[in-house]
C-alpha cells in the first residue's frame, strides 16, 4: 500500500484536505483520534496514566481531564518522558493495527499534526503539507473555533515553521482561499499522482522521464534530501553512505528531470538483499540492469571487466519524481567515479561547459526518437565523453584525496 503523511499548522485547513482525500477513496488514520482512543475510559492506557500521575487527572465522569494531565505531565522533562513512554507505544501499536487492516491496494493517509516536529516524514512515501498564511490561520482559529487570539498566536509559534514544513513537503497545498479551491487541488493530486503512484509501486513500475533537458531546478537538492532520508530508513545499516550524484547535484546545470542517488553498500549481495525493502518503500528494481558501462582504465587491463562495474538499479514509483537509485559497492570504480565526476563538475567551470554541450548534443540525437531508441541515441553521445574524461576525473580525485 501507499503511505501518505498529511500535516499542517493549526488553522491551515488540514481537516478539509483529509475529508476530500477520504471522499476520493483514501483510508484515513487520524493520529489525534488514536491518541484519544488509547486513553479512553476502561483502557489500559488510561489506567497507566492514573497510576503514573494520580487520580487528579480524571474528570468527574471518569474521562481524562486533558488540561489537568498537561499541568502535571509537562511540568518537567522527566514527567514528559513518562507520559510519552506510556502513550507513544500505544499510539504506535494502534496505528500499525489500522495500517495492517487496510486493503493491500489502499492509499493510506496518516493525519499527523506533529509530523515535522517528531521527525516522521521519512516513514512516509509522500508528505502533503497544508499551508496558509499566519493571519489566515489566526482568523480561522479565532472566528471559527473560538480560540482566544493570544492563545492562538502562542500555539502557532510553538509549532514548526513554514520553512521546516517546506523542507519535508513533497506537495504543498495552498489553502489561503475558499475550501473548494484546495479541494480541487486535492482531487487533481489524487487522480494525477497518488493513484498512479500506488499502482506503480504495486506493479513494480519505475517512473520515467524523457531525454529533454530542463533548466536547473533549485528544488532538486531538497527533493534529493527527502529521498535520501527515506532510503536511509529502508536500507538501515546496510547503506555505507547515500549521496546525491549526477547532473541534478550540480548547481545551475541543465539536466534531465531525474534525481540520481547513489547508495554505497559493502557488496552486491547486500544490494540484492535490499531489493524487497526498497520496493516496499516505493523504489522498484530495474531487474535488467546489473552493471555500469566499464571505463577504459590506463595501466589496468582488467579495469574494463564487467565484474568490477557491477551495480543494482532501482527507480522511484512516484510518477512526478523520476529517480535513479544506483546501488554500488564501496570503492568500486563505478562508486568512486560517480562521486568524483560530481565533485569535478562542481569545481571546474570549463568541465561543466563542455559537459553541457555534450548533453545538448545527446538531447538533439534523441529528439526524433521514442522509448528505448531515444535512450540508446542519448547515451551513444554521452558515454564516449565519460570514457574520455574518466582518466582526468580519476587523476583529479586522487590529487585531492
Amino acid at each position: 500500500m501507499l503511505r501518505i503523511g498529511l500535516t499542517g499548522g493549526m488553522g491551515a485547513g488540514k481537516s478539509t484536505v483529509a475529508r476530500t482525500l477520504v471522499d476520493c477513496g483514501a483510508v484515513l488514520i487520524d493520529s489525534d483520534a488514536i491518541a484519544r482512543e488509547v486513553v479512553a475510559p476502561g483502557t489500559p492506557g488510561l489506567a497507566a496514566l492514573v497510576e503514573a500521575f494520580g487520580a487528579g487527572i480524571l474528570a468527574a465522569d471518569g474521562t481524562l481531564d486533558r488540561p489537568a494531565l498537561a499541568a502535571v505531565a509537562f511540568a518537567d522533562d522527566e514527567s514528559r518522558g513518562k507520559l510519552n513512554a506510556i502513550t507513544h507505544p500505544l499510539v504506535g501499536a494502534r496505528t500499525a493495527e489500522l495500517i495492517g487492516a487496510a486493503p493491500a491496494e489502499a492509499i493510506v493517509v496518516q493525519d499527523i499534526p506533529l509530523l515535522v516536529e517528531n521527525g516522521l516524514a521519512p516513514l512516509m512515501q509522500l508528505v502533503l503539507v497544508v499551508g496558509a498564511d499566519v493571519e489566515t490561520r489566526l482568523h480561522r482559529l479565532v472566528e471559527q473555533r473560538g480560540v482566544a487570539e493570544a492563545d492562538a498566536r502562542t500555539r502557532i509559534a510553538a509549532q514548526a515553521t513554514d520553512d521546516q514544513r517546506h523542507a519535508v513537503a513533497d506537495v504543498w497545498l495552498d489553502n489561503n482561499g475558499a475550501p473548494e479551491l484546495v479541494e480541487a487541488q486535492v482531487r487533481r493530486l489524487w487522480a494525477d499522482r497518488l493513484v498512479p503512484f500506488e499502482r506503480n509501486q504495486r506493479e513494480g513500475v519505475r517512473a520515467r522521464a524523457g531525454y529533454r533537458l530542463v533548466p536547473a531546478d533549485p528544488e532538486w537538492g531538497a527533493q534529493a534530501r527527502r529521498m535520501i532520508a527515506r532510503l536511509h530508513l529502508a536500507c538501515g545499516a546496510s547503506a555505507v553512505r547515500i549521496d546525491h550524484v549526477g547532473s541534478t547535484a550540480i548547481h545551475g546545470l541543465a539536466a534531465k528531470d531525474v534525481i540520481d542517488i547513489q547508495v554505497t553498500v559493502a557488496d552486491l549481495g547486500t544490494a540484492d538483499a535490499l531489493a524487497g525493502a526498497l520496493a516496499a518503500a516505493g523504489f522498484p528494481l530495474a531487474a535488467g540492469v546489473t552493471h555500469d558501462n566499464p571505463k577504459p582504465t590506463p595501466g589496468d587491463p582488467a579495469g574494463t571487466d564487467l565484474a568490477h562495474w557491477g551495480k543494482r538499479l532501482h527507480g522511484n514509483a512516484d510518477p512526478e519524481r523520476p529517480a535513479n537509485i544506483h546501488l554500488r559497492v564501496q570503492d568500486s570504480p563505478g562508486q568512486r567515479f560517480a562521486l568524483a565526476l560530481r565533485d569535478w563538475l562542481r569545481a571546474e567551470p570549463d568541465a561543466r561547459t563542455a559537459y553541457l554541450a555534450v548533453k545538448r548534443e545527446a538531447e538533439q540525437a534523441a529528439a526524433d526518437k521514442a522509448g528505448e531508441a531515444a535512450g540508446e541515441a542519448y547515451y551513444a553521445v554521452k558515454e564516449p565523453w565519460f570514457d574520455a574524461v574518466y582518466p582526468t576525473v580519476t587523476a583529479w580525485a586522487h590529487a585531492r584525496a
